[in-house]
């Protein structure tokens, strides 16, 4: 089961059709993706689930319904134990970004918490899981496929905001304001975190 979020709302890819309540199913094979985004944008329905029978073809079916964006992003540590996040459009979230042509995913999530954050020293730990989220550029809906990582760093310098990519703060965080930050989060972060 993976799940896609449009704003807080998931999309969930399953191969189990259960009794709907608060929620639809739709054959992933048929659905119209644009009119399940305004449903889920526009009307109380919780969430919705795609139906396919074969579950590894789910996410590849799916991400062909759509134009992707693939980033890469980081849960950077300091030596403290904090994590690095930023706030932009009114929300925490942990630096991120679009790659660019021929750069690995590694070096797109190292170069965006850098031009983020101001964050210096980085190195990646391991990869974590994959994040899936819809968004509307240009009036076309798209799936942004983030590829996180968890890295480290030791750099006590001074943190600065990309505010041309409006983030207005960045922050080292510990684990008691992250659960603040997390009530004014993105569903697919909180995950991360």
């Amino acid at each position: 089961m993976q799940k896609v979020f449009v704003n807080d709302k998931p999309i969930i890819l399953t191969t189990i059709v259960e009794k709907e309540d608060g929620f639809k199913n739709y054959s992933l094979k048929s659905v119209n993706l644009n009119k399940v985004i305004r449903e889920l944008n526009h009307t109380s329905l919780k969430e919705v689930r795609l139906i396919h029978k074969k579950e590894d073809k789910l996410l590849k079916k799916f991400l062909k319904k759509l134009p992707n964006v693939i980033a890469g992003g980081g849960k950077a540590f300091n030596e403290k134990g904090e994590i690095l996040f930023i706030y932009r459009n009114d929300k925490w979230d942990l630096p991120k970004g679009k790659a660019e042509k021929k750069e690995t995913i590694e070096d797109t999530a190292l170069r965006e918490v850098e031009e983020e954050t101001g964050v210096q020293g980085l190195e990646i730990v391991k990869p974590l899981e994959t994040t899936y989220h819809i968004f509307k550029r240009n009036g076309r809906n798209k799936i942004k496929v983030t590829h996180w990582f968890e890295m480290k760093t030791a750099y006590t310098g001074k943190l600065e905001p990309q505010q041309d990519e409006g983030i207005t703060k960045v922050a080292w965080l510990n684990q008691d304001q992250i659960v603040t930050a997390m009530e004014n989060s993105y569903a697919n972060i909180k995950v991360l975190v």
